[in-house]
């Protein structure tokens, strides 16, 4: 499977690799490195919040309708629920909640590999149309 985010190139340069990709489910992975951490060792949350945004974004792109040309983030929220320290890495699960003409919403799970919760991200996705 080629990896999704390498067509991205800031997904690329933070280390995501993706692992699935359906439809219906994405599924990555991000080794938490020391240039990704706050002071402390813990993953910085602007990295939590790239890292969701980056799956989310395939979702988004796979749930293109007919006709489409794109997809962009238009709205982001995330619930902060545990840190991850440097040297483990993280696993993120996203699912649509809602796949529309215009948008499409996702919710993206990260935890560590053990299962500890590090945060739940919910982002809308516009549809972009030609002009």
């Amino acid at each position: 499977m080629t990896n999704a985010a390498d067509t991205m190139p800031f997904a690329k340069l933070m280390g995501v690799t993706v692992t699935e990709a359906t439809p219906e489910r994405i599924v990555g992975e991000l080794l938490v490195r020391d240039d990704l951490c706050t002071a402390g060792g813990i993953l910085h949350g602007g990295a939590i919040m790239a890292f969701a945004d980056s799956l989310g974004a395939i979702g988004g792109f796979m749930a293109l309708p007919e006709g489409a040309i794109g997809t962009t983030t238009i709205e982001s929220k995330t619930n902060f629920l545990g840190g991850a320290k440097a040297g483990v890495t993280v696993r993120g699960e996203t699912t649509p909640a809602h796949r529309g003409r215009n948008t499409s919403v996702w919710q993206t799970k990260v935890e560590t590999a053990d299962g500890k919760p590090v945060a739940l991200v919910t982002q809308t996705q516009m549809v972009l149309w030609p002009r």
